[in-house]
C-alpha cells in the first residue's frame, strides 16, 4: 500500500494489499458471486415501510442485542435445516466478515493460531492478521478435497485455537463431508468455524453442519444474507453455535454494532424467505448448465455446491481471463494456476459466458490449455 511507509504500521501488516476483486468495466460481471436476481416488488414495498418505521426512532440507539432479528434467524435455520436452533444460539453482525472478525477477537489474538485449508476464502488469513492471530495453511489434495485423516493429524500437530472449514469451499465450490468436520472437531481443543456462506446453493442431499451442533460447544456455523438472499448490499452475516459462544462474542462486539435500519431490513427479508430462495433454484440451474457445457469445450470443473464454478485447465489462466474480458465477460482469477472462477448468474449471463468461452476454446490446446 503506497503512502504507509512512514506510518508506525504493525510489522505483520506491512506489504499487504487490501482484499477486493478487480472492479473493471464489463457488461457481464461474473466475478464476485453475487445473486443476479433483483429483489421481489412486494419485498421492496415492505422494505420501504419497515425502513420508514425504523427511521422514526433513529434518534435512539438500536437494540444492541438484535433480539427480534436473532429470533427470526433462528426460526429460518430451524425450518431449513431441520435442526432446532434457539435464538440464544444465534448472533448477527455486519456481514459474515464481521462475524468472523469477532470470533477471532474472542478466540484468536496475539500468541494464538488459526488454521484453514487453502485454497479457501482469502479473508480468513486477512482477518487473522488484522486480529494479531498467526495463520497456518492446512493441506488439501490435488483435487482440492480434504483428506480427513491427514487434516486431523495436522490439526493435532499445530494445535490451532481456531480452525476454519469453508463448506461449500470458496473458490473451489465443493462441500465438506460432515464426517470430516466431526473428525477435525475431535482433533482440536479450539473452536471450529464452518463457513457456510453458500450453503443454500448446495446440491440436493448435502447436509449442513448445523446438524453437528448438538454436543459440540466449540463448533460454530457462519452464514450470510449476501448470497442466497440476494442482499449483498445489506451487509448482514450471522452464526449459530452454543449459547456460551454467543456470550463470548458479546465481550468483543462494538456497542450497538447493528443499526436499526439493518435489523429492520433483515427481518423484512426473512419474512419473504420463500420468494427470495426461489431464485436459488434458478441460479443452481445455471451453475449446472455451465458444468455440463465445459467438457464439450475440452475443459473441466470442480464439483460445485455453490453459486459459482471453478473451471480449467488453462496453460495461461490470466490470458484466458483477459480473453473473456475482451468479450465483455468478467470472471475471477483466484490465483490458482490453470483455473478461473465464474459466478452462475442469469440465463443471459450464462449465454454470454459460454459464447465467449467457446470463441477462445479452439485455441486452448495451443495457447490457453493443455
Amino acid at each position: 500500500m503506497s503512502g504507509t511507509e512512514e506510518l508506525p504500521l504493525r510489522p505483520e501488516l506491512r506489504g499487504r494489499s487490501p482484499y477486493g476483486a478487480p472492479q473493471v468495466p464489463a457488461r457481464y460481471r461474473l466475478n464476485t458471486n453475487e445473486n443476479p436476481h433483483p429483489l421481489p416488488a412486494e419485498l421492496l414495498a415492505d422494505l420501504g415501510a419497515a425502513l420508514g418505521a425504523a427511521a422514526l426512532e433513529l434518534n435512539r440507539y438500536p437494540d444492541r442485542d438484535a433480539r427480534a432479528l436473532r429470533a427470526d434467524l433462528a426460526a429460518y435455520l430451524t425450518r431449513t435445516s431441520g435442526e432446532p436452533i434457539a435464538p440464544e444460539q444465534v448472533w448477527a453482525a455486519n456481514g459474515s466478515n464481521e462475524v468472523l472478525q469477532q470470533i477471532l477477537q474472542a478466540f484468536g489474538g496475539a500468541g494464538r493460531t488459526a488454521l484453514g485449508f487453502t485454497p479457501s476464502y482469502s479473508m480468513h488469513p486477512i482477518i487473522s492478521a488484522g486480529t494479531g492471530t498467526a495463520w497456518v495453511d492446512g493441506h488439501r489434495r490435488d483435487d482440492f478435497t480434504i483428506d480427513a485423516a491427514a487434516a486431523a493429524a495436522q490439526v493435532r500437530e499445530v494445535a490451532p485455537d481456531v480452525v476454519f472449514v469453508t463448506s461449500p469451499n470458496n473458490p473451489t465450490g465443493t462441500a465438506v463431508a460432515l464426517e470430516t468436520i466431526a473428525e477435525l472437531y475431535d482433533a482440536t481443543t479450539g473452536v471450529v468455524v464452518v463457513d457456510e456462506a453458500y450453503a443454500e446453493f448446495a446440491r440436493t442431499g448435502t447436509p449442513s453442519a448445523l446438524t453437528l451442533l448438538p454436543g459440540r460447544p466449540r463448533l460454530i456455523v457462519s452464514r450470510t444474507m449476501s448470497k442466497a438472499f440476494g442482499m449483498a448490499g445489506l451487509r448482514l452475516g450471522y452464526l449459530a453455535a452454543a449459547p456460551e459462544v454467543v456470550d463470548a462474542l458479546q465481550l468483543v462486539r462494538l456497542p450497538y454494532h447493528l443499526s436499526s435500519l439493518t435489523q429492520a431490513a433483515a427481518r423484512t427479508a426473512l419474512a419473504h424467505t420463500d420468494a427470495l430462495l426461489a431464485a436459488v433454484d434458478a441460479v443452481k440451474a445455471q451453475r449446472d448448465r455451465i458444468v455440463a457445457a465445459l467438457p464439450t469445450m475440452g475443459l473441466t470443473s470442480v464439483p460445485s455446491d455453490a453459486n459459482f464454478v471453478l473451471f480449467g485447465h488453462f496453460a495461461d489462466a490470466p490470458k484466458a481471463w483477459q480473453a473473456l474480458l475482451d468479450r465483455g465477460v468478467l470472471v475471477r482469477d483466484v490465483g490458482l494456476p490453470g483455473w478461473l472462477r465464474v459466478t452462475a448468474g442469469t440465463a443471459e449471463d450464462t449465454d454470454a459466458f459460454l459464447t465467449a468461452l467457446g470463441e477462445i476454446a479452439p485455441d486452448q490446446r495451443t495457447t490457453l490449455g493443455d
